[in-house]
């Protein structure tokens, strides 16, 4: 990324650097050439799946269709109630999981993946095809804390 530095006008600078930022990401945007892949729509959805259960949680929805916050919690064994609460509402915001609330007493609400979150699961199995092949010298395979975790595994559906 390109930045200019302005020593007389310093208050400047920062102007600057949005400037050429924003008109590198709208470049990237509007770029025509077929032949390249703009890593920009990333940049939000990385910061969701990057984080430490948020995979669990996909594919613990997935494996089942749909869940219950309280399934959640047996499941994921290890997990906070505050963290699955985060986990669940950056998937929301995402669009990759859809809440539906029940009006009953004690109130119900059950959690399923969307059209997107189901596409996400599914071009997450290539990666954990090739990370399964993986030898890294002096680190297990497989954690003995994430095989205690059903979601750990991947059901797969028919096509």
């Amino acid at each position: 990324m390109c930045a200019f530095h302005l020593p007389e006008l310093p208050s400047r600078t920062k102007d600057l650097n949005y400037k050429v930022s924003s008109n590198v990401a709208t470049m990237c945007e509007r770029s025509p050439r077929s032949n390249r892949l703009c890593l920009c729509p990333l940049e939000g959805i990385i910061d969701t799946i990057s984080k430490k259960w948020t995979l669990l949680v996909v594919n613990a929805i997935g494996n089942r269709g749909k869940f219950r916050f309280s399934q959640m919690m047996e499941e994921l064994h290890g997990i906070s109630p505050t963290t699955l609460t985060e986990t669940l509402q950056g998937l929301q915001r995402e669009g990759l999981i859809g809440r539906e609330s029940f009006a009953e007493i004690p109130p119900r609400v059950e959690y399923s993946l969307t059209k997107d979150g189901a596409q996400l699961r599914k071009a997450i199995l290539p990666l954990l095809q090739w990370a399964s092949t993986r030898t890294v010298p002096g680190k297990k395979r497989c954690s003995a804390r994430y095989r205690q975790i059903t979601a750990h595994q991947i059901i797969r559906t028919p096509q």
